[in-house]
């Protein structure tokens, strides 16, 4: 069988096209035993390759851009071309493509949209093949079950531009429609158009918005099929949009639950959504986070492994019931106390499954772990599993995560790692309850998958941007991270002084030589389970945060990488550069103001003179923020933290902060407009440094930023096949949006956060289509929070958003909450995911009492305890008519 391969590529001198395929003929998949095709002109390439018919009669292929033998291009390769093969050895098969880029609707060809959303569960045959015949193919991924692609045009076969006439293509590789008719009854020249048909009706809904497509006698010989591709559709019909909940799984509650939500209970989530006509449901990182087993280890972006669920989303029930009647029905009895509770006991309630799970691993363990099924997930997840397990069991044994204190074992060695994990080791026992747990949690959310795939509803995860430095990949692959400094973020509306998360910054440059291995085995283990996921503070990948580690707050900050400030450049804005620009500015006029009747305290114990009149520095005992820190350590009056935090903002006083590579080079402090060193300079030097922080912060690195997110993020994000969604929040850079576009990743809209700096709110009908939008985030408060917080700014909203006169109430009443909703509803978003509270706040009846208990997160505190559940089980909410009623028929009078 002969294919004959034709497509037209503009290449550059020195350029080569090749086309990688299924088959051993094409290379079996490996672009460097792709085959390679000829041209004469550099545009026309063709290649002839004589193949044997593959077993189950297809070809997948895709082609690729070689340079001087090198691979430096491919084309878009989420879902391969694929050819239905049929006919003798003697077929010829003429292939005419065109390379495909990223479509610009391509959040539609994700498996959000072909394996949820819109989904063709039952399949049609390939198409026949014919001895000679005409093969056309189409792209048309915004098509339900209950419709199918057509052709119509100007030939009998194609019913004579008779709608109801009209050829039917098969969906056997939707999202792409393929048909094959038999040339010899075609009269060229062909002209046709593609239509929607209704399959259930039996009739043609509409045309495409195309002029007639024309094809000339293509002189197709005898035993030959022409195949024509890459044909995209578009019809005129209203665009898709959908809406979901969000919540994290600890904050589900049902009557099964243990005190936690769990994965049986994220199923039931699921039935609600379902039952609302919702069609996502988005969740909070899921991974491990123990490692004191105290209430600290509640933050979910804090994992000690990407890969590795967190052992409290155990439905227990699933694991079966203890033989021991007395202990089961103390387990039961716990089980309705801590179930009872209003909040999540972190502690109480990991310390109770922990006593679960070791009693039905010792009776149920050696059977599960002697599966086939078992057998299977071992061998897939092996390579995170067992340095998983091993390091969990270290860390309990040596009583600490840091690995770096361990007294054996504190460098990872792989073989050793290996040996422990044997049957026969002594510590094995110790080992396996972690595979145990892992497997039965990889089986419990695999079924919330399936069955919200099931149902139509994605399943939408998130991809925290940091890593622990007590965790697996810090111990065992720590070249790929910089351990020398904190991961945080600058300071924004949730945080005046930043975020510092603590996570190491990662090493991309390292990362780069095995094309980002680490994140493309984190993606596609993510797409196991989910079809869409978050990427947590996506501006990580254009530039990180990073804080020197002596600092506790954000602002000693800088962008990591970032095109620094020599001396010379900085004095070309008209600022003469002091080295005193670089020190802690510390004036007698201000102290009283800052420390109060502390003043004579602080002078004498951590600040001293200097030679000049009235200037002040820090005690060298005391000059760096984690000195203060250690001193105040477990002191929590009133007093301590306001002299500690008075101390933190004394040294993070100063105009710039040197390069962490080479000290001769500055960064403008961030955010220094607020601080007293500022306010020192004459009107003169604030109007140069304002100048020099602008074109620092908002346009010196848009293009190098805009090269590094371009270098890391498109191989990442097309990966896999799962819906794409950017956190875009905070200080934005311009590169991001663009970035973003050429991706197609979704944004992040919140109206109480716009992105145009002019606006104080939102408008949501302005928001682009490619975007999911929100009322409130986990990092806010709620809209029944916000409304209470600054009654000026809820006045303001309440008239110039809302359109009403008059004084805004003291409280967001259910009808007003559910004209927020409408509008949000209402927005131009492919994708509106409110919280579970945003939606609840709509129903007097059903909301919680009290809108300070529902707020999941406070940013500013790092050592917040991450705790809140919701107030109704799911049971009640599954009965609460009056509120799902009135979600079923906003998200029907909205179109979504």
């Amino acid at each position: 069988m002969i294919l004959l391969f034709n497509i037209e590529y503009r290449t550059n001198w020195g350029e080569e096209v090749r086309v990688s395929g299924s088959i051993p003929e094409l290379g079996n998949e490996h672009p460097d035993k792709a085959l390679p095709l000829q041209t004469i002109d550099g545009i026309h390439w063709t290649a002839e390759v004589n193949i044997a018919m593959p077993e189950d009669g297809l070809v997948r292929y895709s082609y690729h851009i070689f340079r001087d033998g090198r691979h430096t291009r491919a084309e878009w390769n989420s879902l391969p071309r694929t050819l239905y093969l049929s006919g003798t050895s003697k077929k010829t098969y003429r292939i005419q493509d065109c390379w495909k880029n990223l479509p610009e609707q391509q959040y539609f060809y994700t498996s959000a949209f072909t394996e949820s959303l819109l989904a063709h569960r039952e399949r049609n045959a390939a198409p026949k093949g014919h001895k000679k015949g005409l093969l056309i193919k189409a792209y048309a991924p915004c098509i339900d079950s209950d419709h199918c692609l057509g052709i119509c045009g100007n030939q009998p076969i194609f019913g004579e531009w008779n709608p109801d006439k009209a050829v039917l293509m098969s969906d056997a590789n939707f999202p792409e429609w393929q048909i094959e008719v038999d040339a010899t009854k075609i009269s060229f020249p062909l002209e046709y158009k593609f239509i929607l048909y209704n399959k259930k009706e039996r009739r043609a809904v509409c045309w495409e918005n195309n002029p007639n497509r024309y094809m000339a006698d293509p002189q197709t010989g005898a035993n030959e099929t022409l195949a024509v591709g890459d044909r995209y559709v578009y019809f005129s019909l209203p665009a898709w949009k959908g809406a979901g909940v969000a919540v994290p799984v600890f904050s589900l509650r049902s009557e099964k639950s243990f005190g936690v939500g769990d994965f049986g209970d994220l199923k039931r989530m699921i039935d609600w959504a379902v039952s609302t006509k919702q069609k996502a449901v988005q969740i909070l990182p899921i991974n491990d986070t123990t490692m004191t087993h105290t209430w600290t280890d509640s933050y979910p972006y804090n994992s000690i492994s990407i890969y590795a669920f967190h052992p409290m989303y155990t439905d227990l029930k699933q694991l079966g019931t203890l033989k021991d009647k007395k202990a089961m029905a103390d387990f039961n009895k716990r089980q309705k106390e801590l179930n009872a509770l209003p909040a999540v006991d972190y502690e109480a309630v990991n310390k109770t499954k922990w006593e679960y799970f070791h009693l039905i691993f010792k009776q149920e363990g050696e059977k599960v772990l002697g599966s086939a099924a078992f057998h299977d997930f071992f061998e897939s997840n092996k390579e995170w599993l067992q340095p998983y397990a091993v390091f969990s069991y270290l860390r309990d044994a040596y009583k600490t995560p840091n690995f770096r204190e361990w007294p054996k074992y504190s460098s990872y060695d792989a073989a050793e790692i290996e040996k422990l994990c044997q049957p026969e080791s002594a510590d094995y026992p110790h080992i396996a309850i972690y595979f145990y747990i892992q497997f039965n949690l990889h089986l419990q959310l695999l079924a919330a998958t399936e069955h919200a795939r099931a149902n139509g509803v994605v399943l939408k995860g998130d991809i925290p941007i940091g890593i622990s430095r007590n965790s697996v990949e810090a111990w065992t692959e720590p070249h790929y991270f910089n351990l020398n400094g904190q991961a945080g973020a600058p300071p924004d509306d949730f945080s005046v002084n930043g975020q510092n998360w603590g996570f190491p910054t990662y090493n991309w440059d390292v990362m780069e030589k095995d094309g980002y291995a680490w994140w493309m085995k984190r993606f596609r283990k993510m797409a196991e389970y989910f079809d869409a996921y978050r990427i947590d503070h996506i501006l990580g990948f254009f530039r990180i945060w990073e804080i020197p580690m002596h600092a506790v707050h954000g602002l000693l900050g800088q962008f990591v990488p970032a095109l620094p400030m020599t001396r010379e450049e900085i004095e070309s804005y008209g600022l003469s550069f002091r080295d005193e620009f670089l020190k802690p500015y510390i004036h007698e006029y201000f102290l009283g103001q800052m420390f109060g009747p502390h003043t004579d305290y602080v002078k004498q114990t951590f600040i001293e003179p200097t030679d000049t009149w009235e200037i002040y520095r820090m005690r060298p005992e005391f000059d760096t923020q984690r000195k203060v820190e250690a001193y105040f350590a477990g002191k929590t009056d009133e007093d301590s933290i306001w002299i500690r935090d008075g101390l933190y903002a004394l040294i993070s006083d100063v105009l710039f902060v040197p390069d962490r590579n080479d000290p001769y080079k500055y960064h403008p402090r961030i955010g220094v407009q607020h601080d007293y060193i500022y306010r020192s300079l004459n009107d003169w030097e604030k109007a140069a440094f304002n100048r020099l922080y602008d074109q620092y912060y908002y346009h010196r690195h848009n293009e190098f930023w805009r090269e590094q997110a371009m270098n890391k993020l498109p191989q990442l994000t097309q990966s896999t096949r799962m819906l794409v969604c950017g956190e875009d929040l905070g200080m934005i850079p311009g590169c991001v949006a663009w970035v973003m576009n050429d991706l197609r990743i979704l944004s992040l809209e919140i109206q109480r956060m716009p992105k145009d700096p002019t606006q104080e709110f939102g408008h949501p009908d302005w928001y682009p289509y490619r975007s999911v939008c929100t009322i409130s985030t986990h990092d806010m408060s709620t809209l029944r929070g916000w409304w209470e917080e600054d009654f000026q700014q809820t006045q303001r909203y309440y008239n110039t958003m809302l359109g009403h006169y008059g004084v805004a109430p003291a409280v967001a009443t259910p009808e007003l909450c559910e004209e927020v909703v409408r509008k949000h509803l209402q927005s131009n978003s492919i994708l509106a995911i409110l919280s579970l509270q945003d939606w609840m706040s709509m129903d007097g009846k059903w909301r919680n009492p009290n809108a300070q208990e529902e707020r999941i997160n406070v940013p500013a505190n790092p050592r917040h305890y991450w705790r809140w559940r919701m107030h109704l089980t799911l049971e009640q909410l599954m009965k609460a008519e009056s509120l799902n009623e009135k979600i079923k028929e906003l998200i029907a009078q909205t179109g979504r």
